[in-house]
């Protein structure tokens, strides 16, 4: 059995700081990576606290996507972080397991409520609600849903970076997207592409010869803007809808010799740490992940203690932008 000895080897910490976090010692301040590092190697290690009389909460959290996923868009894990946070600081016992787990049903005997964290369909969700009807859904964004459903409020954001494009000047702005896909095969409809080009046309943009849709990843960024590149028919500003893929978009913009933002702007989506240290820094929305994992975390947890029902609702959290250098008006 993993001791509080074994975290602090593999977090590079002291046995008190470990001890601290995760007794959410109020008075402790240390980074928040420092945090998650410990939390981290506690998850890695199965260490287990001693256990209490009281059987406390058990809270089950199921993700759509895989680890590998999880390591190319630093979105889901900060999504993932600030659910566990919650739980870690008021007690709460988290289960994490994967939407394709064979034993997912001994994985959620004794459950008291269940998160979804991805792109689930609705067959699966039914399915889930058969275990447990105690279930909230973040980052999911259907209509006519039945649950409680937390998602990102992609469609002012677009507005607001179409509307800061075309205050610089820009009326050619492309697209560079991701597609994902639920585990019945059909590809989410993304918010995100959806109100690009309801404001392009409303703003009057050029836009149809410049979406490319590829995966959420740095390579794909790369490879979409190396296609776009290749074609010779290049707008004078893109949108990428993650911050991976305009990194990535980035990476080929500068192996082939453009200039950000001489040649061409870029704004990307979430403000991962290194888009802060991207060359030029990239312009972003803050996308409030974390704070999402949070709130979700704490609207079951408090349905769970009140033993009320959770109501069918839709909550958009906001994001605004974060100015940097990689735009410029023309």
């Amino acid at each position: 059995m993993a001791t509080l000895k074994d975290i602090a080897q593999m977090a590079q910490v002291s046995i008190a700081t470990v001890s601290r976090i995760l007794n959410n010692d109020p008075t402790l301040s240390v980074p928040q990576q420092t945090r998650e590092n410990v939390l981290e190697a506690a998850k890695a290690l199965q260490y287990q606290k001693k256990k209490k009389n009281d059987p406390g909460i058990h809270i089950c959290l199921i993700q759509w996507y895989s680890l590998q996923q999880e390591i190319n868009d630093p979105y889901y894990l900060t999504l993932r972080h600030g659910v566990e946070d919650y739980c870690a600081k008021n007690g709460i016992i988290l289960r994490r397991i994967f939407k394709d787990d064979v034993n997912i049903e001994k994985s959620l005997k004794g459950i008291d409520g269940i998160i979804c964290l991805g792109k689930f369909s609705k067959s699966h969700i039914e399915t889930l609600k058969k275990y447990n009807d105690a279930i909230i859904l973040l980052d999911m964004d259907y209509e006519n849903l039945k649950e409680c459903s937390i998602v990102l409020d992609f469609d002012l954001a677009l507005k607001q970076a179409l509307t800061y494009l075309t205050d610089l000047g820009h009326q050619k702005i492309g697209y560079l997207g991701g597609v994902e896909y639920l585990d019945d095969g059909q590809a989410y409809d993304d918010i995100r592409k959806k109100s690009f080009i309801k404001y392009a046309k409303e703003y009057q943009i050029e836009y149809e010869d410049y979406m490319i849709e590829g995966e959420f990843t740095s390579e794909s960024g790369y490879a979409m803007m190396s296609n776009m590149i290749q074609s010779h028919h290049l707008p004078t500003a893109l949108f990428a809808a993650s911050d991976p893929i305009a990194m990535g978009a980035m990476k080929a913009l500068n192996d082939y010799g453009f200039h950000i933002p001489d040649d061409i702007s870029i704004i990307g989506f979430d403000n991962i740490d290194a888009s802060n240290y991207t060359y030029p820094p990239l312009t972003t929305f803050y996308a409030p992940a974390f704070d999402m994992g949070q709130f979700g975390a704490r609207l079951l947890h408090q349905a769970i203690k009140d033993h009320t029902k959770l109501l069918p609702m839709r909550i958009q959290l906001p994001c605004y932008l974060v100015e940097r250098e990689s735009c410029q008006a023309l």
